[in-house]
């Protein structure tokens, strides 16, 4: 039961991180790959209609990991509650730049939502990455279970790492080449001519960033996500647009994957010393727990699942960048 918990939490993760990330390269993006009012609108109507569903992961994942792994959540909440925080804040930011920006109609309006739905999804990427290169690396864990530091100190220095940094770049890396390869499978016209010439110039350096978290690490799964990535460069290459998108998807996937089982039966690794560190086992909650979580999770995430694949299916159609002459 433990085993099953752990890998829906992961695939929770997995998809979040893949659903979102091509949302926040998007909106990374819109600004620079938009040349006109009517380009940049064209841009946020590939996500519009999936951004908020996408975030329903987001709850599902932290929703599994304190029902499920509650030594885990607690753990990893008290050292990294000022990410968490700034992330929630950066969402806030980011919904209202996505749902205001049509409510006024004024050209530097809207540049203003765009501009803060770039700085705003950057920063979450950027954080979100550090927290995934937080978690390879492990924390401060001392005997009792708990990150030792008071105050500020059990944030900010995780976020200091060289792991935290090296996360930072490649999760930007990878939200930036998910954002282009999803706009140029998404629209048409110059939108999509410039995000697929994007992400066949952003494909390398996402796979040498990999492969130099693979060969740190030794995760075979890092590895594989560096040859995806470098396979998605060359089907950008070739205007394949559907295949390039699915390979960085399932390069962001791997990578996923990699960080929440780089240590094996390690959840979170203690940096002071291995025994303190906390197992699947050691994290889990009560059988009782897990098998009312059995049954909420048979309930409700078979219908998620079948309503967000209709809704990608209903609005599948490309958004049309160019002008269309009336």
């Amino acid at each position: 039961m433990i085993d099953i918990w752990f890998a829906v939490l992961v695939l929770a993760w997995v998809l979040y991180f893949v659903l979102e990330g091509f949302d926040f390269g998007v909106g990374i993006l819109g600004p620079f790959l938009g040349r006109s009012p009517h380009e940049r609108g064209a841009i946020i109507r590939t996500v519009g209609p999936f951004w908020d569903g996408n975030e329903v992961w987001l709850v599902a994942a932290i929703g599994v990991t304190f029902a499920a792994f509650p030594d885990w959540y607690a753990a990893l909440l008290s050292a990294l509650y000022l990410p968490m925080v700034l992330i929630l804040l950066l969402l806030a930011v980011r919904g209202v730049a996505l749902e205001f920006r049509g409510k006024h109609d004024s050209a530097a309006w809207r540049r203003r939502c765009d501009g803060l739905l770039s700085l705003s999804s950057a920063g979450i990427v950027l954080l979100w990455g550090a927290t995934l290169g937080i978690l390879v690396d492990g924390l401060a864990l001392g005997a009792n279970g708990e990150v030792t530091g008071t105050g500020l100190e059990r944030s900010l220095a995780p976020l200091a790492s060289p792991a935290a940094g090296l996360g930072a770049l490649a999760a930007f890396a990878a939200a930036i080449l998910l954002g282009a390869t999803f706009l140029a499978l998404r629209t048409t016209g110059p939108v999509r001519r410039r995000a697929r010439d994007l992400g066949r110039h952003t494909a390398t350096a996402a796979a040498v960033t990999l492969l130099l978290i693979g060969i740190g690490t030794g995760s075979r799964l890092t590895l594989a996500a560096a040859a995806l990535t470098f396979v998605a460069g060359l089907q950008a290459r070739r205007s394949r647009e559907v295949t390039a998108f699915a390979a960085v998807a399932a390069a962001v996937a791997g990578a996923v994957v990699a960080v929440f089982t780089v240590h094996g039966d390690v959840v979170l690794r203690s940096t002071l010393d291995p025994a303190w560190s906390l197992t699947r086992t050691g994290a889990a909650a009560g059988p009782e727990a897990l098998e009312l979580l059995t049954v909420a999770g048979v309930l409700i995430l078979p219908g998620v699942l079948v309503y967000q694949a209709w809704s990608y299916w209903v609005f599948r159609r490309r958004v049309a960048s160019e002008r269309v002459p009336s």
